[in-house]
């Protein structure tokens, strides 16, 4: 009787020293889980800045592109006047 109840309390000790091992695996899981989901968070968030940046430049360029486009209109009217001005000089 007193080899049963020996045999079940190392059992019962080997079981319990299991599941603290088990235990410490989960938590260093966990832990790993939290900091990438972290990492992840903060990768989401610098993309998400990089994104709002690029839409900024983007509209920037194209108003940028829209006021040259404008000086290429003056200039050409400019070029225009100047040419019906000589061409009028030149047939006086």
């Amino acid at each position: 009787m007193k080899k049963l109840a020996r045999g079940i309390a190392i059992l019962s000790a080997s079981i319990f020293i299991t599941a603290c091992d088990f235990r410490a695996k989960i938590d260093a899981a966990a832990q790993k889980a939290q900091s990438d989901a972290q990492r992840a968070e903060a990768a989401a968030t610098e993309a998400q800045t990089a994104s709002q940046n690029a839409l900024a430049a983007s509209q920037k360029a194209d108003q940028e592109a829209a006021s040259a486009q404008d000086s290429v209109r003056r200039a050409n009217d400019a070029v225009a006047r100047l040419e019906a001005a000589f061409s009028t000089s030149v047939t006086k």
